[in-house]
């Protein structure tokens, strides 16, 4: 699904879809395979690297001024389906007939945790809402989009969206990773109330307040 992009006609699909098949294209070559006018390419081009779909780097040829080239970042790629999903799910399923399904679990886990180590958090001293923003940071850089909100002696933490989604469709083990990097950065019990594996809007875990006091008080 392309999202915002998914109109077939639509004239960012088909710069999209450029970059997508040629790698990298100045605005001039774009504009020939569009076929619209370079100062349209231009403001297209504009708004996919605001929405952090499209990047840009100079390139030397010759004699003269570099010439500026556009391609797709990671998150520009994820816009169009791979291979790599079937991949996955063939892997995890091949997984599930070779090892324990506890076995699998803690593969998950230390994934997770190795994760939120890479970012060496200074947990010492900091507030649940210090931890809290963390946590958010952490997860948006992961692929996830969270926000998170008080509600009286408790927090929600809400997940927009899921880089795993469409792997948990067939194995909602991955889910267990999220849930251990909340954990991990949180050091507190979350408990979570929506899932959109189930048909939630979202997926949402509440921090107990008894498990907010606990940290207060230490």
């Amino acid at each position: 699904m392309l999202n915002d992009y998914d109109h077939p006609k639509s004239t960012r699909e088909r710069v999209l879809q450029t970059l997508l098949a040629h790698q990298s294209c100045t605005i001039n070559e774009i504009a020939d395979v569009v076929e619209i006018n370079p100062i349209s390419v231009r403001h297209h081009i504009t708004k996919l690297q605001a929405d952090g779909l499209v990047g840009s780097e100079e390139e030397r040829h010759g004699v003269g001024r570099p010439r500026r080239l556009y391609f797709l970042t990671n998150e520009g790629r994820e816009l169009f389906p791979t291979r790599y999903l079937r991949l996955t799910t063939m892997i995890l399923d091949q997984l599930k007939e070779t090892v324990p399904a506890s076995t699998l679990d803690k593969v998950f886990a230390q994934i997770a945790e190795n994760i939120a180590a890479q970012h060496a958090f200074d947990l010492d001293g900091l507030t649940i809402e210090q931890r809290l923003d963390l946590l958010k940071n952490l997860l948006n850089k992961e692929g996830f989009s969270v926000e998170w909100e008080r509600r009286g002696d408790t927090y929600q933490i809400n997940e927009a969206n899921c880089p795993y989604f469409h792997i948990g469709q067939n194995h909602p083990e991955v889910c267990s990773m999220d849930m251990t990097l909340i954990h991990t950065v949180l050091s507190v019990p979350t408990e979570k109330i929506t899932c959109m594996l189930h048909g939630d809007a979202q997926c949402s875990y509440v921090i107990p307040a008894s498990s907010i006091m606990e940290m207060e008080n230490a």
